[in-house]
């Protein structure tokens, strides 16, 4: 727990001698007597230690409203990050041919989509510095995850996109790229690029991928192209009341092409990733390729715990009133 204004808490200090103070001075008598028993039998008075009671009360409210004012918060979260300036929009591909099996880990088949994700996670996990963002996109393209630098809130996104989220009965390359590239026009950053990840021709979208391609040169956006598949054939898992029973060969059509002219014209470079080691591989050469110089920033996200300590002490010297006032009343 830390606190907003801790010199606030130089007040607490002042209790103990105000309180010797408060005791020294104390307040003169109703009545005096010269003995406390000569009027026992007639007013029944005995020994209470409601007084007491009543100023430890005094006491603690204050004690809890300087607290309050020292703003006290619990921090949930604190992430100490390095600002790189470069900016990195990733376009991962949604559309049902994702779902092919062709990757293989750990003697495990995995889909490309699986295979896209796990390269994915490890290339964020080494760019901490980066503000990174993820445009999810099969039939029409969409913002999965905005540019931050908060990378557990972007890994959390990215852990929930899977096919069937959306239309995935075709693929929009250029709108994918085109939304990638609005993430980006309009931030000043040293280094601005994208990652475009497809194992498909585009055949969805208003806008052509070579026109975004285009303009992602003229705002100074490098666009890095990954075809994602084996070559020839590919396995797509076949499913019978919810279980896999099998697998039906399909063949794998990636345009190449387009993906190596739109990496070309925007100073980029183009990928065929046809297995899981040469998938990581391309991931472990981008982030060579863009390294610049970092500025370490720090983000922390606080629970506000003023009203733990505000709303106890208002209602103790609520308590404490009511007290002094009708059980505990005392001679004026």
């Amino acid at each position: 727990m830390t606190f907003g204004h801790p010199y606030f808490l130089l007040l607490l200090l002042l209790l103990p001698a105000l309180g010797w103070l408060k005791g020294r001075q104390g307040k003169p008598p109703a009545f005096i007597y010269s003995s406390v028993q000569l009027v026992r039998g007639i007013l029944n008075v005995s020994r209470t230690r409601s007084g007491a009671f009543l100023a430890a009360l005094r006491w603690l409210v204050l004690a809890l409203l300087i607290l309050a004012l020292a703003q006290p918060r619990l921090i949930r979260s604190e992430t100490k990050v390095t600002a790189s300036g470069v900016d990195i929009a990733v376009a991962l591909d949604l559309s049902g041919s994702m779902a092919s099996e062709d990757f293989e880990m750990k003697h495990e088949r995995l889909s490309r989509l699986a295979m896209a994700k796990e390269v994915l996670r490890k290339f964020i996990a080494k760019r901490p510095a980066d503000r990174i963002g993820i445009v999810a996109f099969a039939t029409q393209a969409y913002i999965a995850s905005p540019l931050t630098l908060d990378h557990d809130f972007l890994l959390e996104n990215l852990a929930r996109l899977e096919l069937g989220i959306i239309d995935d009965s075709r693929t929009a390359i250029g709108s994918a790229l085109s939304a990638a590239v609005n993430r980006l026009r309009e931030l000043k950053s040293k280094s601005k690029i994208v990652i475009l990840m497809t194992d498909g021709q585009n055949n969805s979208g208003k806008v052509a991928p070579l026109t975004v391609a285009e303009a992602a040169r003229k705002l100074g956006v490098k666009v890095y192209t990954i075809g994602v598949g084996t070559r020839g054939m590919a396995p797509m898992p076949v499913y019978w009341g919810g279980r896999k029973v099998g697998y039906r060969q399909e063949p794998v059509n990636i345009d190449e092409d387009t993906l190596q002219q739109i990496a070309d014209l925007t100073g980029g470079k183009y990928y065929r990733a046809d297995n899981s080691q040469r998938f990581q591989a391309i991931y472990a050469e981008i982030d060579k390729l863009e390294k610049t110089e970092a500025e370490v920033k720090k983000y922390s996200h606080y629970d506000e715990l003023l009203a733990w300590f505000l709303v106890p002490g208002l209602g103790l010297l609520l308590l404490e009133i009511l007290l002094r006032h009708t059980v505990w009343r005392r001679l004026p």
